[in-house]
């Protein structure tokens, strides 16, 4: 009988607590605008924008897609996309609710709630814009060919936790440095335009170079991405595997820190931010 009710208990507090995930990502997601329809349209636009300023310096500046052979277009937008997911993720995750927001008051909220809900808002708004992207490209300029799919939209969902992992990190030293954080933030943000590699791929580099990239798990996702969408591009100086455990190892610190940060949070702390 007790077994039964532990068992009741812990499935109700499981359900609560997904719940409230759920109407907290809400909240996340209508955060960055008033309506949210017209954030999305945003959004979407800032991603187009991207799109199109990569292919407008293509197309002046002789760039080649590094011998890949097929759709150009395609080539560009699973770099913008897998880019646009992981950065927008992290920063989601750093400007989620900390130990002294308001919002702590009310349970059961908490900070895991609130950086899931922050991690599952944005990568809803991320993958609404790649789709509505991609159906306007699709139906307005020429048919789309993805060679993997699914591999293609497991590199962009683990661009996505790899952002919201590095975001984890970022977010529980934030209330003991939040100016610093919010520098290394901006700092990451602006290097990953050249460092995640989504303007070359990593079998044009020559060897000197790739240990200036492959420490980065979107330059291994972006990468791979394009192993996937593409038949007859095989990436050979990356891989699933780094960007995947990196991303678990930094998640885990991550927890760790933000659990230890929890427990040492002043209402102070609320005046630095």
């Amino acid at each position: 009988m007790l077994n039964n009710k532990s068992q009741e208990n812990w499935f109700a507090s499981a359900f609560t607590i997904l719940e409230l995930i759920f109407h907290s990502a809400i909240r996340s997601v209508r955060k960055g605008h008033g309506n949210a329809v017209i954030g999305l349209l945003m959004n979407i636009a800032q991603t187009m924008l991207l799109v199109a300023v990569f292919y407008t310096m293509y197309l002046f500046m002789g760039f080649s897609s590094g011998g890949i052979r097929g759709d150009f277009m395609l080539y560009l937008m699973t770099g913008v996309f897998l880019f646009m997911c992981h950065v927008k993720a992290m920063g989601a995750v750093v400007g989620s609710e900390g130990p002294t927001s308001a919002m702590m008051k009310h349970a059961p909220m908490n900070t895991i709630v609130a950086i899931g809900a922050a991690a599952l808002g944005e990568l809803y708004v991320q993958v609404l814009s790649v789709l509505v992207v991609l159906f306007i490209y699709h139906a307005a300029w020429q048919p789309l060919v993805i060679h993997d799919l699914l591999g293609t939209i497991f590199m962009l969902l683990l661009a996505w936790f790899s952002g919201a992992a590095i975001g984890v990190l970022l977010l529980a030293a934030k209330p003991w440095a939040p100016q610093a954080i919010a520098l290394v933030t901006q700092i990451y943000s602006r290097a990953n335009m050249f460092a995640s590699g989504k303007m070359f791929v990593a079998n044009s580099l020559p060897g000197f170079m790739i240990p200036y990239f492959d420490w980065n798990p979107l330059f291994h996702t972006i990468d791979q991405a394009r192993g996937f969408a593409f038949l007859n591009y095989n990436p050979h100086y990356s891989s699933v595997i780094y960007p995947v455990v990196v991303s678990l190892v930094l998640l885990l610190i991550g927890l760790m820190g933000e659990f230890y940060t929890r427990r040492r949070a002043s209402l102070s702390w609320g005046a630095r931010h």
